[in-house]
């Protein structure tokens, strides 16, 4: 049972770093390209359809939290149960990027404790400071 576990968290781990490699967010290949330009270049068909200042804005935002999935096609990423710094609550998130355009209306967060749901207003300003910093991120990028 134990070996089947390890086998999981390997192949776990290695579509993770293969999902993220094809983000950019690892910096593989040494182009010297920012992150946020590399994971929104397509490749060949395959056209990555999501904002790509808000999803690295999310993982920027949500760094606390442990990354356990992600899907740059379907704009779905799943964070595990982290405690932000100086917090003492446990959080975990689903952060939904829907559309490629930098819209409030693009991004969707899911806010959970242990003990359930977070309330309306911490899922807003969690969406907020996603959206302020995906702001930041176009900026810094000159894409204006």
């Amino acid at each position: 049972m134990t070996n089947f576990k390890s086998l999981g968290r390997l192949t776990t781990g290695i579509v993770l770093c293969s999902a993220l490699g094809a983000c950019g967010f690892l910096g593989i290949g040494g182009s010297g390209e920012p992150a946020t330009r590399q994971a929104a270049r397509s490749s060949g068909v395959e056209n990555v359809a999501v904002n790509r200042y808000l999803w690295a804005a999310a993982i920027d935002t949500l760094n606390f939290l442990p990354i356990q999935s992600v899907d740059p096609f379907t704009g779905v990423i799943v964070f595990g149960f982290g405690t932000p710094p100086g917090g003492g609550t446990s959080y975990r998130a689903t952060v939904f990027v829907s559309d490629p355009s930098l819209d409030a209306r693009a991004l969707d967060v899911a806010l959970a404790t242990r003990n359930g749901p977070v309330s309306a207003e911490t899922q807003r300003a969690v969406e907020n400071a996603i959206l302020a910093r995906a702001r930041q991120l176009r900026i810094n990028d000159g894409a204006l």
